[in-house]
């Protein structure tokens, strides 16, 4: 009888999650944190001195999402942190990828997306209007990101990712910083939004 192809990668938590059939047992909030740190968005193809990490736009995403929805639940806001959290292990594509990848990049993704969930005492899916509010903070953030270091024109950017309201905007800056920053920062995030609740 053949051996199964080994499905699961060792985390720096020690933990092993099946990439395939992942459990919410083996999901730690540092292994997130430092993989999103470390996994750069647009391919690395922006300007500056540091890669934009994914756990930096997701701390972005979760900021113009409550700015959005004033007053919404926490909970709804942990959702947000964490709309990309899967690719702590599986890595950020941009959009014309996964549609060539196809439906299998889209089934993965959805369960390590319910297993992290679970972790964090969320439902594993999340209602329509909260996922829309999120993925319209999302695209707002790609806009950010497309003018600011990813070498798009304006007009470019209001094609693709449609034009933000400019005071929705006020004092919110692309940072590129140290991984280590930013993983301290999403650890520290996760942990007020989860104590929040409670």
């Amino acid at each position: 009888m053949a051996k199964p192809a080994r499905a699961w990668q060792r985390m720096l938590s020690g933990r092993r999650l099946d990439l395939l059939d992942p459990t919410p047992v083996d999901i730690e909030i540092e292994d997130i944190a430092h993989g999103l740190a470390f996994v750069a968005r647009w391919n690395g193809q922006t300007q500056g001195d540091w890669p934009y990490s994914v756990a930096e736009h997701s701390l972005l995403v979760e900021v113009i999402f409550s700015r959005l929805n004033p007053g919404i639940a926490a909970r709804w806001q942990l959702a947000a942190l964490l709309h990309d959290a899967p690719e702590y292990v599986i890595g950020d594509m941009i959009s014309p990828v996964k549609a060539a990848v196809g439906p299998g990049y889209g089934a993965l993704d959805e369960r390590l997306t319910a297993a992290v969930h679970l972790r964090f005492g969320l439902p594993t899916s999340i209602p329509v209007p909260i996922k829309k509010a999120i993925k319209a903070a999302d695209r707002i953030s790609a806009w950010m990101e497309a003018t600011a270091i990813a070498g798009f024109s304006q007009t470019e950017a209001d094609r693709l990712f449609g034009q933000p309201d400019a005071t929705l905007l006020s004092g919110l800056d692309i940072v590129l910083r140290p991984p280590k920053d930013v993983r301290a920062d999403f650890v520290r995030r996760h942990a007020a939004l989860l104590a929040a609740c409670t």
